[in-house]
């Protein structure tokens, strides 16, 4: 039984995959990590569902990686710090090669990984008080795994103004980025009118559309993937990231403030 997410699919073959650790931002647990890449392979075998919807409970989106997570990732050996940026990286690429239109209802803030889970999205759309970052930086990390998607997504130039700064962001500037299609103040709305088309497609057709326009776009094959897992390890495995994770946690400035 999923215990961080669950998942809703109604009679038109729509399926809503809940983040559902609302208490904890939803961020990414170990747990989550697994339970968001096997539902993602369940929907995307299911011939029942026609459009998956990634929403997510309570205040935020997704605040990024959960850092009790990150912290164990510091204290394990390099192994056990791979094998957690593998999973973490097929998560992002099981959502990315979905089947199906994949649209974002972004209800809240997103930061880290939770950008990420956005720029898989095939669409993505969220209210107007929604904030963004990619704030690994300032834990002295990089947004490695999420980086192929994000760079896809937004471009080279427009991503570079936010991937090293750490800095927030708005969603009207998210819409610039090419991060959101939208904001709006209905949320529902909105995503129904996404929804709404796809479900006069034929479903195949839309499967091998998908699978073209990602073929066409920028490539992020294995190699890609791989380059982005041993970018994390390495941070990992530097100075720098424990001291980040161990200042948040102290609640003290880490030694580059």
């Amino acid at each position: 039984m999923m215990q961080t997410i669950r998942i809703q699919t109604d009679a038109r073959g729509v399926a809503t995959l809940w983040l559902a650790r609302a208490e904890k931002h939803n961020a990414l647990s170990a747990q989550m990590i697994d339970e968001v890449t096997q539902a993602a392979d369940q929907l995307g075998r299911d011939p029942d569902v026609r459009v998956v919807v990634l929403a997510a409970e309570g205040k935020s989106f997704c605040a990024g990686g959960d850092l009790g997570w990150m912290q164990d990732q510091m204290q394990a050996d390099a192994a056990t710090r791979r094998d957690g940026a593998v999973r973490l990286a097929g998560m992002l690429e099981a959502l990315n090669t979905l089947p199906k239109p994949l649209i974002g209802r972004v209800q809240g803030n997103a930061f880290g990984g939770g950008v990420g889970m956005i720029a898989v999205c095939d669409v993505a759309v969220a209210v107007p008080q929604a904030r963004f970052g990619l704030t690994e930086t300032r834990l002295g990390l990089i947004p490695a795994t999420i980086g192929p998607y994000v760079l896809a997504r937004m471009g080279e130039g427009k991503a570079r103004r936010v991937f090293m700064s750490g800095r927030i962001f708005d969603a009207a500037e998210a819409v610039r980025l090419d991060l959101l299609a939208d904001v709006t103040d209905d949320l529902d709305a909105a995503i129904a009118a996404e929804v709404a088309p796809c479900l006069d497609c034929a479903p195949a057709a839309v499967a091998a559309a998908k699978r073209l326009a990602r073929s066409l776009g920028p490539r992020i094959d294995q190699a890609t993937i791989d380059h982005s897992i041993q970018a994390l390890v390495s941070v990992w495995e530097g100075d720098e990231a424990p001291e980040g994770v161990s200042a948040f946690f102290a609640k003290r400035k880490p030694r580059w403030q």
